[in-house]
């Protein structure tokens, strides 16, 4: 199992040896990276390069670890009983399978996604990591041991929104999405815009990047945005000379696209002031 880049997504060569790399060595691979990097999409386009089927577990801030693995229902299991519901005889009837669960009993080899690990509380990485060491639990109610019939492909996504246990990190192997050369960019935006005109990408992208370079950002626009934004101005039909547009405007075309609060609008408006003043 070799994963190299797709006709739908761009892997570097530093991002494709980790994704071999942890396949190899069986551990989990945790890719960090600003968000819009493309780190989710690693994990889809990875079960397609294999043929592999997908899993996803989308992390919040109230999600537990015991919920990836199972959940008892006592409640439903005790109005069953004052009901009379035969089914309280079996406590099977009332354990939910969670998503390592239905990973370890697929019939096949799959790719599980834990997406956004971070955004759980910070016990959260160590309550699972010796199930992802072992690919096996323990369900008490039934008294039953569930161990992976295939070991799966374990993608974990960090926005870097908190530290992660260092026993957890020994545990995975580590790669950090940097984001995109402009060439690189070139090649992710050819995916998804196919043809494209040279004339426009180049401006575009030079405009993007001087951009997501401004000293005092607060947010710096990703991959995922400059994509929406390019979108736009196809739609649009806007030219190279369109987006050069007012020289004493510092806001870009369409910057709605690109900046996401008002702290990074205002401070494109204040250096368009100044670049009035300074005219």
């Amino acid at each position: 199992m070799t994963f190299r880049s797709t006709d739908k997504y761009i892997a570097t060569e530093d991002l494709s040896v980790a994704v071999n790399a942890a396949v190899m060595l069986e551990r989990p691979l945790l890719v960090k990276g600003e968000p819009g990097t493309g780190k989710t999409e690693l994990a889809r386009q990875v079960a397609e390069s294999l043929g592999l089927p997908m899993i996803e577990w989308h992390i919040k801030s109230t999600t537990k670890a015991q919920q990836g693995l199972y959940e008892y229902d006592a409640v439903s299991r005790l109005r069953d009983s004052q009901l009379g519901d035969p089914r309280v005889e079996d406590v099977a009837n009332y354990i939910k399978r969670g998503k390592l669960w239905q990973a370890f009993e697929a019939d096949t080899k799959t790719v599980l996604l834990i997406d956004e690990i971070d955004k759980a509380d910070i016990e959260f990485p160590n309550d699972l990591l010796q199930e992802l060491d072992r690919m096996e639990f323990h369900v008490y109610e039934t008294g039953e041991t569930v161990a992976a019939k295939h070991r799966p492909i374990v993608i974990i996504t960090s926005n870097n929104e908190k530290e992660l246990p260092d026993a957890f990190l020994r545990s995975c192997f580590f790669h950090y999405i940097r984001f995109p050369e402009i060439e690189t960019l070139k090649r992710i935006v050819e995916v998804h815009h196919p043809g494209i005109k040279e004339a426009l990408l180049t401006t575009a992208l030079t405009q993007f990047y001087e951009v997501r370079e401004t000293p005092g950002l607060k947010k710096k626009p990703s991959t995922s945005e400059v994509l929406d934004w390019l979108k736009l101005l196809l739609a649009e039909d806007l030219t190279p000379a369109d987006l050069k547009g007012d020289a004493a405007s510092a806001l870009p075309k369409l910057h709605g696209a690109l900046l996401k609060n008002e702290q990074d609008v205002h401070l494109f408006e204040r250096l368009a002031f100044l670049a009035r003043r300074g005219g």
